[in-house]
């Protein structure tokens, strides 16, 4: 089954309980489902390319490099900004990070770092926090903490559905 692109897909924040505690157990997790999806699968079929789309490990790399993208949001929206900043809608970080040339391993402990820092920033916030807003810049909404970091974990989600994806058109599975 093929999932829908990222940026083709909508997102409806439409919802006023404070389900952030759900959320922020999901983000906590997806270092070790991640590291679980991979385990086993042969170094060389972690840089297989399938057609023109992001590799096993350029997927990992991918979600290390935005983490600092959901910080610096995080940040804006407690810092009362209007608006959040933007990213770049190219990738170009990891694109051009070199991630295939960069042991599975080491790109699995950076994306545990970098999510930690994530999580310690927001582990204590109050509910206040949890629905103060800023606007997203491509989705032209309005985005409140809780929104923020569920959008983070859908995003999580798409790279790992992607690598169960890939995993099983490499294994000839699909």
């Amino acid at each position: 089954m093929q999932q829908v692109k990222w940026f083709d897909r909508k997102f409806d924040f439409d919802f006023n309980e404070n389900i952030f505690p759900s959320i922020f157990e999901r983000l906590a997790g997806t270092p070790a489902r991640l590291e679980e999806k991979i385990a086993g699968i042969l170094p060389r079929l972690l840089t297989e390319r399938v057609g023109d789309t992001w590799t096993i490990k350029e997927n990992i790399g991918h979600l290390a490099d935005l983490e600092s993208l959901w910080q610096g949001r995080f940040e804006d929206i407690q810092n009362g900004k209007k608006e959040l900043r933007p990213t770049d809608l190219q990738n170009t970080r990891t694109s051009t990070a070199g991630h295939n040339e960069t042991p599975v391993e080491q790109l699995l402990l950076t994306f545990r770092k970098a999510r930690q820092q994530t999580l310690i920033s927001i582990e204590d916030i109050d509910e206040a926090t949890v629905f103060k807003s800023a606007l997203h810049p491509r989705l032209g909404t309005p985005m409140r903490s809780q929104d923020l970091f569920l959008f983070v974990a859908e995003h999580d989600d798409h790279h790992l559905a992607r690598i169960t994806q890939l995993i099983k058109i490499i294994s000839g599975q699909s």
